[in-house]
């Protein structure tokens, strides 16, 4: 159940990243961007401690 919500924040980061860009917010972009790059390496992070 949580790599379902951390795999649905990472695409939401993104999708509201192009959205950003879309509305020329672009600090508003980078920080989708971050977010979404930091929510995906903390999943596969969660996932490579499973699988040792």
């Amino acid at each position: 159940m949580r790599n379902i919500l951390l795999a649905t924040a990472v695409i939401l980061c993104f999708v509201f990243t192009g959205f950003s860009i879309a509305i020329e917010l672009f600090w508003l972009a980078a920080l989708f961007f971050v977010a979404g790059g930091g929510i995906m390496g903390y999943g596969i992070k969660i996932n490579k401690n499973e699988n040792t």
